[in-house]
């Protein structure tokens, strides 16, 4: 999966208060770590996984290897619109 590191970011910005702690826990990574797949660079305590930023136009590319945190902010944004 490929978007821009602004559509990224647009989502994160989308999600509820709370969400990178309840993804964190849903998935067993540290609070840091989903942030950090969000755009964020704390990584004493957190990591980066299954994504990749390139520069570019646009805030530049994001290509997503591994989808498990998108899914679950989807998933969260779902909820939301129901709501």
């Amino acid at each position: 999966m490929t978007l821009t590191f602004n559509e990224l970011r647009k989502i994160k910005d989308s999600l509820p208060d709370g969400s990178m702690h309840s993804i964190a826990e849903e998935l067993g990574l540290t609070v840091e770590t989903v942030r950090n797949y969000f755009g964020g660079a704390n990584f004493r305590r957190g990591e980066v996984v299954g994504i990749h930023y390139e520069q570019g136009p646009d805030g530049g590319v994001v290509k997503i290897d591994d989808t498990t945190i998108f899914d679950a902010a989807q998933r969260i944004l779902a909820k939301e619109q129901k709501a």
